[in-house]
């Protein structure tokens, strides 16, 4: 298997979680805008990021199985697809804040909470553990 696909995979994964923990913060501050603040540049950058990797999430996994050989095929390429629509719709969230003249902490507070986004972040929290050097050794053992 090339460790450059799971660790691709790991880094977009970290950037998503990276961009999460920002937007926890940025919704804490209480702001009416992200022009007023230092932080917004920096906001649009992490939305940017988190909107592409989301287009890319299932894609990258499906990589990961095939190059590993993950068995039973079919039980991965289920869950390929669960990610595949719960990234679709938050991704679709996701845009729909970037695109706003003024993002609020309220609306990012609002995105953080959606079900769209807690569901692909579960996703990637299993994601992560299945891709763990712990899983990998269990595995192969």
């Amino acid at each position: 298997m090339s460790s450059s696909s799971i660790q691709e995979l790991r880094r977009r994964i970290d950037g998503v979680e990276e961009s999460y923990e920002f937007m926890l913060a940025y919704a804490a501050q209480g702001l009416l805008t992200h022009e007023s603040s230092g932080n917004g540049s920096q906001l649009l950058e992490f939305l940017n990021r988190t909107h592409e990797t989301l287009g890319q999430l299932a894609e990258l996994f499906e990589r990961v199985i095939e190059e590993a050989g993950s068995t039973p095929r079919d039980g991965y390429l289920d869950f390929v697809e669960v990610i595949r629509e719960d990234a679709r719709k938050a991704g679709a969230a996701v845009r729909l804040a970037m695109i706003q003249p003024k993002i609020s902490s309220q609306l990012i507070d609002n995105l953080n909470a959606s079900i769209h986004l807690r569901a692909v972040l579960t996703d990637i929290f299993l994601l992560d553990e299945i891709i763990s050097p712990r899983a990998l050794v269990a595995k192969a053992g």
